[in-house]
């Protein structure tokens, strides 16, 4: 969409209330008109697509669909966002849980709440193997957490989530509850590789399976760990994929492999 200029910007059509705007519809509206769109950019699980010259379109923690629609395509009945472009294309944010859809004018999202001070994601080239380490010893120190928490909890590490946590914990084998305190340095260090073996397989496959592209498309990552494994035999040695409830969300492990 880069270069494309917005004929008209709305906000959604189908109230949510866990969608946060920070802009009212007439101001979004005004604001976004003959805009021009930049590229994107993206930092854990925070997406910013410049609104050339002045502002920048923010989307966060959101779980959904973001579609682009070729002209001529019908609207949805339903979205929470949506931008028209000038050659008759546009743009439609539909979330299913929640997240955030604000527009700041240049340079001021980085003092929003979650953006500002947030920590070296698993892409970032500051994410070594020295700083996780670091990351893995400050948080056994400061309460006790598991691996489980140190991959989903308190953005200590930026972008992940549950779903995508529990591959990274079946190739570190590792247990969900399995106390940071307790990890050896070969475990840390295996534990680094996975989150970024993990990532990388998943973002050159187009995402995960179960989310979509900008065109609809399914991804082609498909996850080792899900509620489709439970009951079948653990890919690595035979035993029986299990699931617990464990901080909030299901877990998916083998109780033979992840000690």
């Amino acid at each position: 969409m880069i270069g494309k200029t917005i004929q008209r910007g709305q906000l959604g059509n189908s109230p949510h209330k866990f969608v946060w705007y920070n802009r009212s519809a007439p101001e979004f509206e005004a604001l976004t008109h003959e805009r021009t769109i930049g590229e994107a950019t993206v930092k854990g699980r925070w997406l910013f697509i410049p609104l050339e010259p002045d502002y920048v379109l923010v989307f966060g923690e959101c779980g959904g669909k973001m579609l682009y629609h070729p002209a001529g395509t019908a609207v949805p009945a339903k979205y929470h966002l949506y931008l028209s472009f000038a050659d008759g294309s546009f743009f439609t944010m539909m979330t299913d849980m929640w997240g955030a859809m604000e527009l700041y004018t240049k340079g001021a999202e980085q003092e929003r709440n979650y953006i500002k001070g947030m920590r070296p994601t698993p892409i970032d080239s500051a994410f070594t193997a020295d700083y996780f380490q670091t990351l893995v010893h400050e948080a056994a120190g400061g309460k006790k957490r598991s691996v489980k928490a140190l991959l989903t909890q308190d953005q200590l590490i930026p972008g992940l989530g549950n779903a995508i946590a529990q591959d990274i914990m079946f190739r570190a084998r590792l247990h969900p509850k399995r106390p940071l305190s307790e990890l050896t340095a070969p475990n840390i260090h295996t534990l680094y590789d996975a989150i970024l073996t993990t990532l990388q397989e998943a973002i050159a496959k187009g995402g995960r399976y179960d989310e979509y592209d900008l065109f609809n498309q399914r991804g082609g990552y498909i996850r080792l760990m899900d509620k489709n494994a439970v009951g079948c035999p653990c890919p690595n040695c035979g035993s029986t994929v299990q699931k617990i409830q464990y901080l909030g969300g299901a877990c998916y492990l083998c109780r033979n492999c992840q000690q």
